[in-house]
């Protein structure tokens, strides 16, 4: 009787422990950082495979701008 008692003292412990593990997993906050930073970088390279032609030719009309100065002095 005391047997059966005890397991059952142990086994809510051990449910207890799972429990607070889970609860401490669920507010662990330290990888969200990392997840932001992914997150950004995709946002990052869709819009530059998005506009990349528009990024192509506002880079080339820039560098024909200076290097039609450069051919004055």
């Amino acid at each position: 009787m005391y047997s059966k008692r005890l397991d059952n003292i142990l086994i809510d412990m051990k449910q207890e422990e799972k429990e607070n593990k889970a609860v401490g997993l669920l507010n662990d906050n330290r990888g969200i950082g990392v997840v932001e930073i992914v997150l950004i970088l995709v946002v990052l390279v869709a819009l530059v495979i998005i506009f990349k032609d528009k990024i192509i030719e506002i880079i080339n009309k820039a560098f024909e701008s200076i290097t039609s100065g450069t051919d004055s002095l």
